[in-house]
């Protein structure tokens, strides 16, 4: 009982050493010493992984023996963060994310700050948020995101900036997306939205927790991932043309007050249609049909100090 009482919170920081083209790696010892110094009184646990499937596996052990206190952080980019908050989803582990790779949009619409010694800082002074997330569910299983679950065009642009092996963060996002659209058309979705069904043409539907992806765009401008509801964007069919003009003011949100733009807010939203398979955190997450909904208040993560 009393090693019990006297046990110290524990700290611990997966690592992806390859993550921003080896950045990770590279700043983690100056990470290790700071959170030393400032974390005085627990216990500090760092773990270098080799592969994703590590990781994964590290993550979800560490969180699920984590006590109330105890904080799960994980350095990298999207795919640690994705791997984090689905490892801490629903435990007593708090989840710090330490951005160390080219997109990093969980962070930045969760509110975790965007630079590896800022990031830092949070965890020591140990500013939390409660924070919801998006359960995705389909033939591969059932999966937590955090920032959006995305179809059609931009899916498409997701999974060929994810298979290019010179990478410029959200530049080639912006290329890619160029290039693409010269032979991408509209696809029929089914949907049921709150149980209310709908079909319609479109170029995509991005069903959002945060409002960011891409390497920064802003496709749900103002979503907030602790209100127990989901933001979907719904692009309709629109011309190249249309797309083209429209495409810069996606960084800025502004796109949204376009005619071709709809937007609603659900608690549930099963997708399906012709030639669709699904990303989600810039993860590959299979195929339709598929059912994405709000698990509000499911996760503790480290944030930037108010203010």
């Amino acid at each position: 009982m009393t090693s019990e009482v006297a046990k110290r919170r524990l700290v611990s920081v997966v690592c992806n050493e390859q993550s921003g083209g080896g950045r990770a790696g590279r700043a983690l010892p100056k990470v290790a010493q700071r959170l030393r110094e400032g974390l005085a009184g627990a216990e500090l646990h760092v773990v270098r992984s080799q592969s994703y499937e590590e990781a994964r596996d590290l993550t979800r052990s560490l969180a699920l023996q984590a006590r109330p206190g105890d904080v799960v952080a994980v350095m990298g980019g999207d795919g640690m963060a994705h791997l984090g908050l689905n490892a801490c989803a629903g435990t007593d582990a708090t989840l710090a994310v330490i951005p160390a790779g080219t997109g990093n949009d969980f962070a930045r619409g969760a509110g975790i700050p965007r630079s590896i010694r800022q990031s830092v800082e949070a965890i020591v002074t140990g500013h939390v948020r409660v924070m919801d997330l998006s359960l995705l569910t389909n033939g591969s299983g059932s999966r937590h995101v955090g920032a959006v679950v995305s179809s059609g065009y931009d899916a498409r642009v997701n999974r060929a900036t994810n298979d290019i092996r010179l990478r410029f963060g959200a530049l080639s996002y912006g290329w890619i997306a160029l290039r693409e659209l010269a032979s991408f058309s509209p696809l029929t979705y089914r949907l049921v939205i709150d149980g209310e069904p709908r079909e319609l043409n479109a170029m995509m539907v991005a069903i959002c927790n945060t409002g960011i992806f891409g390497g920064g765009m802003q496709i749900s401008p103002d979503a907030d991932p602790s209100d127990g509801v989901l933001d979907v964007t719904i692009i309709h069919a629109a011309s190249r043309g249309k797309l083209l003009r429209l495409l810069p003011s996606v960084y800025s949100g502004g796109f949204v007050s376009d005619p071709v733009v709809e937007r609603v807010r659900a608690h549930t939203v099963e997708v399906d249609g012709d030639g669709l398979f699904l990303m989600g955190d810039g993860e590959e997450m299979g195929d339709v049909p598929a059912t994405v909904s709000c698990v509000p208040g499911c996760l503790r993560v480290v944030v930037a100090p108010l203010g």
